[in-house]
């Protein structure tokens, strides 16, 4: 199938990917469009994968103020280079990613981040629900496992839905700009404010 510079376009358009890995991408998908888009986040990640013991220190501080000023967030988002980090697609990365925090409230960015003190009273108190509740001893784990599951989805910023597109994760989000970016990135650490509350909240960090 012969590749046409508006496929490449658009294929730029939706990954902000460098035209030689689009036009690259597009034949070896014979021109499907989101195989494409599967090759370029595959060969992205992969890429990535080799600089993961590389140190990001350089990024930006991202500060998104909603409401007038009744609620604030701060995040720290780390590349390896600077040169990523005054990139546009790095900026909106960051802006995207403080929006989530600002509506979803995570507590914690991954899930290696919950204290396990937390995991465990999360789990007592289901566990004491459900068996309240008169369910069966051989299925309360696995019905402990899914509300820890939803836990997880509902307090973990990696795990959460994107709140512009349900059908991915902030972790899927994150990754889609690794795969253009070709480096690593960390979301190392955000603090929540909202008007009136006493103690704002705030986790670090984790690598993606």
């Amino acid at each position: 199938m012969e590749i046409t510079i508006d496929m490449i376009k658009e294929l730029r358009e939706k990954t902000g990917c460098g035209i030689m890995d689009c036009r690259a991408a597009l034949q070896v998908s014979n021109g499907d469009m989101e195989a494409a888009i599967v090759e370029l986040r595959e060969k992205g990640l992969k890429k990535a994968e080799k600089r993961a013991n590389r140190e990001a220190s350089e990024g930006r501080l991202e500060v998104y103020i909603h409401s007038e000023g009744r609620l604030v967030v701060l995040v720290e988002v780390n590349s390896e280079t600077d040169f990523v980090a005054k990139s546009d697609s790095f900026k909106e990365l960051s802006h995207e990613i403080a929006l989530q925090i600002a509506a979803a409230a995570p507590k914690y960015i991954s899930e290696a981040d919950v204290p396990a003190e937390v995991i465990e009273e999360e789990k007592a108190i289901i566990t004491t629900r459900v068996r309240e509740e008169g369910k069966p001893e051989a299925i309360i784990p696995k019905i402990v496992d899914g509300f820890m599951k939803k836990f997880m989805d509902e307090n973990v910023l990696l795990n959460q839905k994107y709140v512009r597109d349900e059908s991915k994760t902030i972790a899927d989000l994150i990754n889609d700009k690794v795969a253009a970016l070709g480096e690593r990135v960390v979301v190392r650490r955000f603090v929540r404010w909202a008007l009136g509350e006493t103690t704002p909240a705030s986790t670090e960090e984790e690598t993606v």
